[in-house]
C-alpha cells in the first residue's frame, strides 16, 4: 500500500504561480511512476502530468505544457508540480497518483493509489 498526501494548493491571481507537493508513505521502495490529475466542478478528472521513477521521463497534457513542471525527489518520497502562468481555467482539485512500474501513464485506471486532493483556485 502507498499513501499519498498533497499540499500546496490555495488561491492565486491569474499569472501567478503555485507549487504542489505530494508526499508518499508506505511501500515506496517499489518502482512507481507518479502523476498529477485535476478535476474542475462538473467535469471529469483529467490528466495533467506524469514522471517516471527515474525522473528522466516526463509527459504533460497539452493545456499545461510549457507552464507546469513535474519533478520528484525519491530520497524524500515526494513529487512536485510547479505551476506557472496560472489561468482561471486551471482552477480545480489537484490529485497526485502512483502507478506501479508505470511510465508515461495518462489514464486514470493505470494508477493504483490516489491522494485526497488539494484545491487550486485561480482568480481573474
Amino acid at each position: 500500500q502507498v499513501q499519498l498526501v498533497e499540499s500546496g494548493g490555495g488561491l492565486v491571481q491569474a499569472g501567478g504561480s503555485l507549487r504542489l507537493s505530494c508526499a508518499a508513505s508506505g511501500r515506496t521502495s517499489n518502482n512507481y511512476a507518479m502523476g498529477w490529475f485535476r478535476q474542475a466542478p462538473g467535469k471529469e478528472r483529467e490528466f495533467v502530468a506524469t514522471i517516471a521513477w527515474s525522473g528522466n521521463s516526463t509527459y504533460y497534457a497539452g493545456s499545461v505544457k510549457g507552464r507546469f513542471a513535474i519533478s520528484r525527489d525519491n530520497a524524500k518520497n515526494t513529487v512536485y508540480l510547479q505551476m506557472n502562468s496560472l489561468k482561471p481555467e486551471d482552477t480545480a482539485v489537484y490529485y497526485c497518483a502512483a502507478a506501479l512500474f508505470g511510465r508515461g501513464n495518462t489514464k486514470r485506471f493505470e494508477y493504483q493509489y490516489w491522494g485526497q486532493g488539494t484545491q487550486v483556485t485561480v482568480s481573474s
